[in-house]
């Protein structure tokens, strides 16, 4: 059985798991779905379209499964689908898919700080890390180990790469390739994120190797066609190798920096 404050509003029609806390002043509507062992903090509000997998804490004054801010919503049914074991702090906002059947997505063991706003559509992966007031537009894509400090704006339609480290302060609109520290306005390469590869036990001496790949990137004088051929010429292969230039090859927006 789940703990539920009789001071919160929760629609007959919603589903909640067991084993969930559910405080005072919290807000859900018909169309929500809650798995087990969520605690739910006073003034959240869950709307339309919510899927909540299992063991999540959402903190006070959180909104999930907004409406989306795009003038092309025309209330359409869509969804926000967040994961398992995250945590999502004060006054975040998540908001639902814009096209019929759309859905914004957030994997696990995510931590979503204080006043994040995370727009409609967009993908994250899991064991991602957004500080304090980082915005992430709509149509957006962030890989896994993703780590976006204060204050990080990333604009519509790009994306960030696995194991990318965006400083704070930043705003970007091309693409953070996976493995780098980017900063700066403009935003610009500031090396390898090591010290996050070494806590995912990425080798030694693959690290070099994505260091030479970026290295033939951000310092050479040739398109990011060029380069792709030459990582694959030059450095060898690994699954690391493999991401980044399947990354580059997929790009739409461009790669900061080039």
């Amino acid at each position: 059985m789940s703990e539920i404050s009789p001071k919160a509003e929760i629609s007959p029609k919603a589903k909640i798991g067991n084993n969930c806390k559910i405080f005072p002043f919290v807000y859900i509507e018909d169309d929500v779905e809650i798995g087990d062992n969520c605690i739910i903090f006073p003034f959240v509000s869950i709307l339309d379209g919510a899927r909540i997998g299992k063991n999540n804490k959402i903190h006070q004054g959180s909104v999930i499964a907004a409406l989306p801010q795009d003038f092309n919503y025309r209330g359409e049914k869509s969804y926000v689908k967040i994961g398992d074991n995250n945590i999502i702090r004060e006054n975040v906002v998540i908001n639902r898919g814009t096209q019929r059947d759309g859905c914004t997505t957030i994997g696990d063991h995510n931590y979503i700080l204080e006043g994040v706003h995370i727009s409609h559509d967009t993908v994250v992966g899991t064991h991602c890390v957004f500080g304090n007031g980082v915005e992430i537009a709509g149509d957006c894509v962030i890989g896994n180990g993703v780590i976006f400090s204060t204050g990080a704006i990333q604009n519509a339609n790009t994306r960030a790469g696995d194991l990318s480290l965006i400083q704070a302060g930043c705003a970007f609109s091309h693409d953070v390739p996976p493995y780098v520290i980017a900063g700066g306005n403009p935003m610009e390469y500031c090396g390898p994120n090591t010290t996050v590869m070494d806590f995912a036990k990425i080798d030694k001496k693959v690290q070099k190797h994505i260091a030479n790949a970026y290295r033939l990137l951000f310092h050479g004088k040739t398109s990011v066609y060029d380069v792709i051929n030459q990582i694959k010429d030059q450095v060898p292969d690994s699954p690391e190798i493999r991401n980044i230039t399947q990354f580059l090859e997929n790009t739409t927006r461009g790669i900061m920096c080039k």
